[in-house]
């Protein structure tokens, strides 16, 4: 894994993405904000990035929807093994909520309210496995 990740955030609190990118900061990380998953999606098309750290509830395009189009679009791209790895955010964590996120398509997740340990690990899990 390289040291420093390119990190898209994607979620609809002003207040929960900048403590998403100060937490990244502190990781060595760089943070991308965006508000829903349309804007993720779009940005998504833009440029390249390392990971997705999508909140499940939002307006306009919930995480888990914008997962879905995600991975719809991987899998009829020409590209072998092209999987944009995806961290999700949730205040439930519920075991079946936590199947449902993995079955859906996410590569690790984190709850509410995000710990930098926690965020660390998950982020070293996912990427490690890449």
């Amino acid at each position: 894994m390289k040291n420093t990740l390119t990190i898209l955030i994607v979620d609809d609190s002003e207040i929960i993405r900048e403590l998403l990118k100060l937490t990244l900061q502190k990781l060595g990380h760089n943070g991308v904000m965006v508000n829903n998953g349309e804007e993720a999606l779009r940005c998504l098309d833009e440029r390249a990035f390392d990971l997705v750290l999508m909140d499940v509830t939002m307006p306009v395009m919930d995480g888990l929807s914008a997962l879905k189009l995600l991975r719809q679009k991987e899998q009829l791209s020409n590209q072998v093994n092209v999987r944009q790895p995806v961290i999700l955010i949730t205040g439930n964590d519920l075991p079946s909520d936590l199947e449902k996120f993995l079955d859906a398509g996410a590569d690790g997740f984190v709850s509410k309210p995000v710990n930098l340990e926690a965020l660390k690990n998950e982020i070293n899990n996912v990427m490690a496995g890449r």
